[in-house]
């Protein structure tokens, strides 16, 4: 007999707010991706981002460096947290 084993799940505002201070990588709902440093998120999942840099498409290749921007959560498709280790550490920001 096999054991069940647990999964415990976790909150994405959770894992959010534990990424605060680190690079990830933003997907919205018009296809853009955008790169930056978390600076804040709220119950929304609207996203604060320093050093923000929009991504041509399909590509890693920066297309504007915007700074200071506010991602609101509503247009989200998807967060990368662990960005910088998908990445190689190799990130067009800074």
């Amino acid at each position: 007999m096999s054991q069940r084993q647990r999964v415990r799940m976790v909150s994405p505002l959770r894992v959010l707010k534990e990424a605060v201070g680190r690079v990830i990588l933003v997907k919205l709902k018009d296809g853009s991706e955008y790169i930056g440093k978390l600076d804040a998120t709220d119950s929304t999942m609207n996203l604060v981002l320093d050093e923000c840099v929009e991504l041509k498409p399909g590509t890693m290749e920066p297309k504007v460096k915007y700074g200071r921007v506010l991602i609101r959560g509503s247009h989200v498709v998807y967060v990368s947290v662990d960005y910088e280790i998908a990445a190689g550490g190799s990130l067009p920001i800074g």
